[in-house]
């Protein structure tokens, strides 16, 4: 079973995003457009579309936003063209770190990433250095209700999912990726709210740091994923709850 850093249960427990709203539209934005792109506007037959709805709706973006940035997809507005790319290196201590970017100016991106990671004590990777360490998995976040957690394990083991985690207001299923729509339908069918639906990279071994380089790596990962073309920071990273709690 894949590895679980706390790092990041914490970080959805604090809803960090939700500090920095213009940011995270803007981020939405990208998402939208590309899926739009990719997969046409109905997101009946968009998948990947319908997933980055969902969270642009958890985050409370307004709808003419979406729905400008469906048209900039889809071609009906005129716009910057988004390529994704994903990066590839090192934080402190030796932690492995996958950002995915989204970006309309390459070089840009690759100099802020290479910037940041240089800055604070890491270094970019080539192609392939840590993402054998990765695996995509699926993820739908489940809003509490009158579901108990083994209740809920029972629903969603039977459609696919293979871990649940206490989020504290939700609980957050981890699946294969090909079980996802499979697990959100049985999830919606028994009448609970999904927050949120997405893939997403999971590490299959973590890296125990402690001490000062507790600090140093979630520095790093707040910094990268405060960049505008970023996107997803996925790292192999975990610590001590208590340390982590104490970062605020």
């Amino acid at each position: 079973m894949s590895g679980h850093s706390k790092w990041s249960t914490i970080k959805r427990k604090k809803g960090a995003a939700d500090a920095r709203r213009g940011k995270v539209f803007s981020k939405l934005i990208k998402e939208i457009t590309v899926a739009a792109r990719i997969g046409g506007a109905d997101e009946a037959a968009n998948p990947r579309l319908r997933q980055v709805l969902l969270k642009a709706k958890a985050a409370n973006m307004p709808a003419s936003n979406v729905e400008r940035a469906i048209a900039k997809g889809v071609g009906n507005v005129e716009g910057a063209s988004y390529e994704e790319i994903t990066y590839e290196g090192y934080a402190p201590a030796g932690v492995a770190v996958l950002i995915e970017a989204m970006t309309d100016n390459r070089n840009r991106t690759v100099g802020d990433v290479r910037h940041l990671l240089n800055k604070y004590g890491g270094n970019l990777g080539e192609t392939g250095s840590v993402s054998w360490n990765f695996e995509r998995q699926g993820l739908v976040s489940v809003v509490k209700g009158e579901y108990s957690e083994d209740d809920l394990l029972l629903m969603v083991v039977d459609a696919g999912a293979e871990n649940l985690e206490d989020g504290e207001d939700v609980f957050n299923v981890y699946c294969p990726l090909e079980s996802l729509e499979t697990v959100r339908q049985a999830v919606q069918e028994n009448g609970l709210e999904v927050r949120e639906y997405s893939s997403m990279m999971q590490p299959k071994t973590l890296v125990n740091v402690a001490g000062e380089d507790v600090r140093r790596v979630v520095k790093v990962i707040e910094m990268l994923e405060d960049l505008d073309d970023v996107q997803n920071v996925y790292t192999n990273f975990d610590a001590d709850e208590k340390e982590l709690a104490e970062l605020g």
